[in-house]
């Protein structure tokens, strides 16, 4: 990060579909191998794989010299946790479980500096403004944050229209595993009842301008939802990428491994 300029945020903005990779395995050095794949962004996740501050930080410096965005997914849309990511120098954050519009009202208010919201000016301490090396830093960075809102509940679905109007929001992110869930389907994304609920959806987030965003390892799929008009669409997860190619490697010689539940988005 050499300058405040957001170009997920930009992107996204002008309707153009940026395709990511959810990296879940916590770790530098392949976080540093998946940034040179060619990706538009990598999703580090903090809500289901073991990540923390610190190795997020370790990961944004291995992406760092690479033309990807960094996008980080926080355990909790919770204020104080949002405000060390960051300091980190993430400019674009997907919140998980947001269900209402005053929760996405808050989340905007967590992300920007008073007067505008309730963000801690810390910055002469963070990576963020490189340590107070770039000018008006705190004037400038509320403007290139990328806040998208992970809508995933029957409760979500109910409140998306009033979420969408929220100021602030630049996007909102479907997740069919918990939202199959939430529906009567656990483990059954591909019903009818969450087939149908997510393109309704999708249909709702794009005619209000927004981003619409989803993740699928079916190639078919993302490609369908790209047509629909998703623009923020993960196409693989660097975990179960690596578990299914070294299983398969493994039963070329004989090898079998622990099965695989089908059941899932991932």
């Amino acid at each position: 990060m050499t300058d405040l300029a957001n170009p997920l945020k930009v992107a996204l903005a002008a309707g153009e579909a940026q395709i990511g990779l959810w990296v879940g395995l916590a770790d530098p050095y392949s976080a540093e191998i998946c940034a040179g794949a060619g990706f538009d962004w990598l999703l580090i996740d903090g809500e289901h794989a073991p990540n923390d501050v610190r190795s997020t930080l370790a990961q944004l410096q291995a992406l760092a010299p690479y033309p990807v965005t960094p996008v980080v997914r926080p355990p909790v849309g919770d204020t104080h946790l949002i405000k060390q990511y960051l300091d980190l120098g993430v400019q674009s954050l997907l919140i998980p479980m947001v269900e209402s519009a005053e929760q996405a009202r808050a989340l905007v208010a967590a992300t920007r500096y008073p007067p505008r919201g309730v963000r801690g000016v810390g910055s002469a301490l963070a990576r963020a403004s490189r340590w107070s090396r770039m000018p008006d830093y705190v004037h400038r960075a509320d403007d290139q944050v990328c806040l998208l809102m992970q809508v995933e509940s029957a409760a979500g679905l109910a409140a998306l229209d009033s979420i969408l109007a929220v100021e602030g929001v630049d996007g909102v992110f479907i997740g069919p595993a918990d939202l199959s869930a939430s529906l009567g389907h656990l483990g059954h994304p591909e019903h009818p009842d969450v087939v149908a609920a997510i393109d309704d959806a999708i249909r709702r987030i794009v005619a209000s301008g927004k981003a619409a965003g989803i993740l699928s390892t079916d190639e078919a799929q993302a490609q369908a939802y790209l047509s629909a008009g998703c623009t923020f669409v993960a196409v693989g997860v660097d975990a179960t990428l690596f578990a299914r190619v070294t299983q398969e490697l493994a039963a070329r010689f004989g090898r079998s491994g622990a099965g695989r539940d089908g059941g899932g988005v991932y």
